[in-house]
């Protein structure tokens, strides 16, 4: 894929100027549809917009440093966002700083779009992201409670290491379900004791565990890998956001 310009960048200073627009890019022939697949920055405010509407969380994930978005034709039809993610997620690797890190907190294409999109708009994003920036390596998540199990993490290369530990989402009585790190870039704190100080009636909501995949940017780092290596989950018939 094309930038318009080169960028060295480590995690925390990824942001709207440092990747200003990726094309379709190098890589195996795809079909006709799939090459006239675009990524290109956003606004936060489209990308909020937007996975507000479409994405099955309907919310805009705290943190986001990086929104993309993707179109076919010049219409808008996806969005990806990436971000902080968990706070001590950087240490599933050896050695590995904070800033190495990212997270994949969001991924929404819509249906129109043809099949393997998924796929394309991803290695058109991770090419990009090894060749213009010192990110490190990636994490993200599957969610089994919504039929989820990363296909498209398998379809690209990245690591399974098993199910994440379970953490609860929190509804402040509008009936939005945040995670704590939106709660805490939101308002400087997830606890449930500052929030009941401010008269704040937040409730938590039970998570389920779920499936985490690893995508190393940096091969290197993939021996200091601290958890399990795993065979991927399967299941048939698999379409999924994140």
């Amino acid at each position: 894929m094309n930038l318009t310009k080169r960028t060295t960048i480590s995690a925390a200073g990824v942001n709207g100027s440092t990747v200003p627009i990726l094309g379709a890019g190098a890589g195996s022939i795809p079909s006709a549809a799939l090459h006239d697949l675009r990524v290109s920055l956003i606004s936060p405010l489209i990308a909020k917009m937007l996975l507000e509407k479409e994405h099955y969380l309907h919310s805009m994930p705290g943190g986001t440093m990086l929104n993309l978005g993707v179109f076919h034709k010049g219409r808008l039809m996806g969005a990806l966002t990436f971000g902080a993610g968990p706070s001590l997620a950087y240490r599933l690797v050896e050695g590995a700083r904070r800033d190495d890190c990212l997270a994949l907190t969001r991924l929404w294409l819509s249906d129109e779009l043809p099949t393997n999109s998924e796929s394309r708009v991803l290695g058109i994003v991770l090419r990009s992201l090894r060749q213009h920036t010192k990110v490190k390596f990636l994490v993200s998540y599957a969610d089994p409670t919504q039929g989820h199990i990363g296909t498209i993490y398998q379809a690209t290369g990245w690591v399974y290491s098993g199910l994440s530990s379970a953490i609860p989402l929190y509804d402040l009585g509008d009936g939005v379900a945040r995670h704590s790190r939106s709660l805490s870039h939101t308002y400087g704190s997830h606890s449930l004791r500052y929030f009941a100080s401010h008269g704040v009636d937040i409730k938590p909501i039970p998570q389920a565990a779920k499936h985490r995949y690893i995508y190393f940017l940096d091969a290197s780092l993939k021996s200091r890998l601290k958890a399990p290596i795993l065979p991927y989950p399967k299941k048939e018939n698999d379409h999924e956001d994140c």
